[in-house]
């Protein structure tokens, strides 16, 4: 694609969505294309809709109307998106401790427990064989203290947690066969999506 460092400004048409249906780009007003990676699609669907005025900053393919983002800001809000790269060790995912209260209890597909929710909106991911053996600290109304992955987005905060108890000072680690867990190399195999 090979071209020149660019700043547009139009109007958004549409949204092109990957055929797993993520936003992977807008289409303005005047036909020109501009992509953005998949892992922004979240962002996007926030900040960018149908009929905003956005500024693209990117790459402009020489010959033809498109513009390879590395930001879109929205004209009328000033919120923009920018591509720092798909998420991953040491990027926007931090190891942390949380404390809150339960507020529900959330479940896979089959049914089976696979996380909570925190009084303060914050999405708690466990695995299944842990959430189960762990349960009594997943009640509704229980305090809790988590460690693990913390992921902020403009949709909320999901923790990938890795150890559960009472208090910060008396938490319960999870234990990992090799190669499974949130630190597994290659992403976390094994644990819920």
């Amino acid at each position: 694609m090979a071209g020149a460092v660019t700043q547009a400004k139009g109007t958004v048409k549409q949204y092109t969505l990957t055929p797993r249906g993520d936003v992977d780009g807008l289409i303005l007003n005047d036909g020109t294309e501009v992509n953005l990676p998949p892992h922004l699609s979240s962002q996007v669907v926030y900040a960018i809709r149908p009929g905003d005025a956005v500024t693209v900053r990117g790459l402009r393919a020489r010959v033809l109307p498109l513009v390879d983002a590395a930001s879109v800001t929205n004209d009328a809000t000033g919120v923009s998106i920018i591509d720092n790269g798909p998420p991953g060790p040491g990027r926007t995912m931090a190891e942390t401790t949380l404390t809150g209260r339960i507020a529900a209890v959330l479940h896979g597909k089959r049914g089976e427990v696979n996380g909570a929710l925190l009084d303060n909106g914050t999405i708690l991911r466990l695995p299944p064989p842990e959430a189960e053996r762990l349960q009594s600290f997943l009640q509704p109304g229980q305090p809790v203290a988590v460690r693990g992955a913390n992921l902020v987005t403009p949709l909320g905060t999901v923790m990938s947690v890795s150890a559960i108890g009472s208090s910060p000072g008396q938490l319960t680690e999870f234990t990992f066969p090799p190669g499974v867990g949130p630190k597994a190399k290659g992403g976390p195999k094994g644990w819920p999506k």
